[in-house]
Parts: structure tokens; C-alpha cells; sequence
């Protein structure tokens, strides 16, 4: 099937697990995950109308960046700091601030360079250790003090639930995510309206437990070398 076939496909399953969910389709962004697309096939995505894209290196994002047009870029992958400096003013949303480290060399670049970056928190909610992102017991002092930098804007927060051949099992760690995110409202200067959290395998669960972004990939580009 070609990219606009695709995405179709994957819109009107989106909608259905929307409609069962009871939500509205129109709060659920999909991400179009592009790494190790070329740019070409990346433009064919975004002039089916899919103008979020989702990389997770900064090099391949930064490669892209130029060659593909009306695209809103996401880094949804690990994010070193000395890369940071890389991406202020070309990213919409960054999916993955995991430590404080990270938040501080955000702050830092952002308020050298006059702008706010929107960011989510990591959260390693099943506790792979093969996973980046917060324990659970760590996100709230976490998202407090980060709630103070000027440079930063948190946004909600992102999970990578575990690879498993029926997403019912993952179900779980969506829901976690969403009582976690419900926990931190009360938190001053934080928004927490954005849950980044279900890809190919497992999209219409997260939707069914409150995702409002989903990370997809190989549904719509096809599967990876």
C-alpha cells in the first residue's frame, strides 16, 4: 500500500478507537514517526496531511529539516545535551526530557535564544532498564523543579510501554501514565493536557486510556531496514 493509503487506513482506525473510547478524533494527533525515511518519502506524509513529524536523532532531523516542506518536526527519541543546542527554533515538541541535566541545558539554550521550547516528561512507567525515561516515584519533585525554569514549558508527559504481541498486556501502563499526569495538574506553571504514548502495535489501547499524541511509524512508512 502506498503512504496516502496509509495514513487513511490509520486515520479511520484511529476514529474508531476514538469513537469507542467516547473522545473526540480531533484530540488525538498523530506523530508520523520518519526516522530512516528519506526525505522524499517524508514529504509524501506531510502532503497526505500529516504535517507531524516525529525523529529521534538530531542529525537525521537536522538533515531533513531543510528538504522537507509545512512539516512540524517532534524529537521524540533520546536527547543528548550537547545536541541540544541543534534544535532550539526548529522543534516543535520534545517528547523525551528524562533528567535534570537535560532540563537545564533546555533552559539554558532557550533563554539564549529568546524562546519558550515545549517539552514533555519521559516516564519509564514499566521499569525496562533498557528504557530511558523517570521512575515513577521521581516525577513529581522532578516536574515541580522543572516547572520553574523560564526556558521550558511542560507540556504532559511521554511513555514507551514495553514490545508485546497483544497490547492488552500494555494496557496498564498507559493507564499509570494518565493517573500519573491527572496527580500533577495541581503543580503551578505546569499544563499536563498532552499524553505522548502508543505506536503501530498498541495505538487504539493508548487511545482508550486518554493518549492525545501517538507515535506511528511502520504503519505508515512500512517496516525499517
Amino acid at each position: 500500500m502506498s503512504i496516502i493509503q496509509n495514513i487513511t487506513q490509520m486515520k479511520n482506525q484511529i476514529a474508531r478507537a476514538a469513537e469507542k473510547a467516547g473522545r473526540d478524533v480531533n484530540d488525538i494527533r498523530l506523530i508520523a514517526v520518519s526516522k530512516t525515511v528519506n526525505a522524499a518519502r517524508v514529504q509524501e506524509a506531510v502532503d497526505a496531511g500529516i504535517c507531524d513529524l516525529g525523529e529521534n536523532r538530531v542529525q537525521e532531523l537536522m538533515d531533513k529539516y531543510p528538504l522537507v516542506e509545512g512539516a512540524r518536526w517532534h524529537l521524540i527519541g533520546h536527547l543528548q545535551t550537547n545536541k541540544v543546542k541543534y534544535i532550539v527554533g526548529k522543534v516543535a515538541l520534545v517528547h523525551s526530557l528524562d533528567r535534570w541535566s537535560l532540563a537545564l541545558e533546555l533552559d539554558k539554550r532557550a533563554r539564549e535564544a529568546g524562546v519558550v521550547i515545549p517539552v514533555l516528561v519521559q516516564v519509564n512507567v514499566a521499569g525496562e532498564e533498557t528504557k530511558f525515561g523517570l521512575a515513577v516515584p521521581e516525577v513529581r519533585d522532578f516536574v515541580t523543579e522543572a516547572a520553574a525554569l523560564t526556558g521550558i514549558s511542560i507540556e504532559g508527559l511521554m511513555t514507551i510501554a514495553p514490545l508485546v504481541e497483544n497490547p492488552e498486556e500494555v494496557r496498564p501502563v498507559f493507564r499509570e501514565l494518565k493517573r500519573i499526569s491527572e496527580g500533577l495538574k495541581d503543580i503551578p506553571g505546569v499544563r499536563m493536557e498532552q499524553l505522548s504514548m502508543g505506536m503501530s502495535n498498541d495505538f487504539a489501547v493508548a487511545i482508550e486510556e486518554g493518549a492525545t499524541m501517538i507515535r506511528i511509524g511502520t504503519a505508515i512508512f512500512g517496516s525499517r531496514k
